[in-house]
């Protein structure tokens, strides 16, 4: 007779967990998702401590340099390209994915667009050409990935291999110079809006799109939620394979404007074009905060991750420091950003 209450009782807890994770517990009405806002608002604050700390270091070092308005312009310009990347990659990893492939898509598309057929057809036909061959290795990615059931590592890494030989057999190992006026002269600073370069506000552009993307829509719900837990949305009504199709695609996206913008910034198209972009770009990614386990980071975070790697580099470069030296304090920096993530995850601050 008491049997009904007890089944009650397990039906209700199923059909929330299988609803999806918005929902807070009963008896504490929205007391995470304030104290997560929280932890990512401080995780932020923090980082913009770290960039306050490097430019003290780069205004003491080389105080003539370093806060010269064209050295602030060109971190600013370099930080542009490898962070259109890394919004793509950024929401493939929360997602629960990786993409190792971005820098030889880049090449590939920066290579492509480039040629003299294609420089024929003028700006249009360079910009074109360059996002939509980021598209189409985007839309190989996520076919074989979601699709195909391919482990992405072993798919983007595929994806690697392949654009960089294809690159390779485009350009036949030369650079290609480009000879269009109308998008030398982007990089011009007769282009400046307001004093800031034309990629810098490329670059802004994508990133508020990517921050709307993910927090303020369906699908940057729906993305979260298959890289916290893919069976769980899926029993929730998710599709989890279009949605990583769609991620994929994003990323090639990102990889065909970026591909373009650095097009703009050195005027040629060569195979080596994006050489490890794909590490960059995680690493500023979890710089940021975001798991590479999935299910959670932040647009904020990667591209602050990013200015950060690209102040470093700066710094070094000003002080006349070797390259060798460089790329240890990104390893130390990397290593000290993964523990920190997991000594947050086994506290239970998730």
């Amino acid at each position: 007779m008491t049997q009904p209450a007890p089944s009650a009782q397990h039906h209700g807890p199923e059909k929330g967990t299988v609803s999806g994770p918005a929902p807070a517990p009963p008896s504490k009405p929205g007391g995470r998702p304030r104290a997560l806002g929280l932890r990512i608002d401080v995780r932020n604050l923090s980082l913009l401590g770290v960039l306050a700390v490097l430019a003290l270091v780069g205004g003491l070092t080389e105080p003539d340099a370093f806060l010269d308005t064209g050295n602030l312009q060109l971190i600013l310009t370099q930080s542009s390209v490898i962070g259109v990347v890394t919004v793509g990659v950024t929401l493939v990893i929360i997602g629960g994915g990786i993409d190792l492939s971005v820098g030889a898509m880049v090449a590939l598309a920066s290579v492509w667009a480039t040629t003299l057929a294609t420089q024929d057809f003028g700006f249009a036909g360079i910009l074109f050409t360059a996002v939509i061959v980021g598209l189409a290795a985007g839309l190989v990615n996520g076919v074989l990935i979601a699709y195909g059931r391919l482990v992405p590592f072993i798919a983007t890494l595929a994806m690697l291999a392949s654009a960089r030989g294809l690159a390779l057999q485009i350009t036949d190992g030369k650079t290609q110079i480009v000879t269009v006026q109308s998008v030398l002269d982007l990089g011009l600073p007769d282009a400046y809006v307001l004093g800031i370069p034309p990629l810098v506000l490329v670059f802004a552009a994508v990133t508020v799109v990517g921050w709307l993307i993910l927090n303020r829509t369906t699908f940057g719900r729906r993305t979260v939620a298959i890289g916290g837990n893919a069976e769980a949305a899926r029993l929730a009504g998710i599709d989890v394979r279009r949605q990583r199709l769609y991620l994929y695609l994003l990323s090639g996206l990102c990889c065909g404007i970026a591909a373009f913008m650095l097009i703009i910034l050195s005027g040629s198209g060569q195979n080596t074009n994006g050489n490890l972009y794909e590490l960059d770009a995680i690493a500023a990614a979890i710089i940021g905060g975001t798991l590479l386990s999935g299910g959670r980071g932040t647009i904020v975070g990667s591209v602050l991750g990013v200015l950060i790697f690209t102040t470093i580099t700066n710094i070094f470069a000003l002080n006349n420091l070797q390259s060798d030296v460089q790329q240890i304090a990104k390893g130390a920096i990397i290593v000290a950003a993964v523990l920190v993530q997991r000594r947050t995850l086994r506290n239970g601050e998730t």
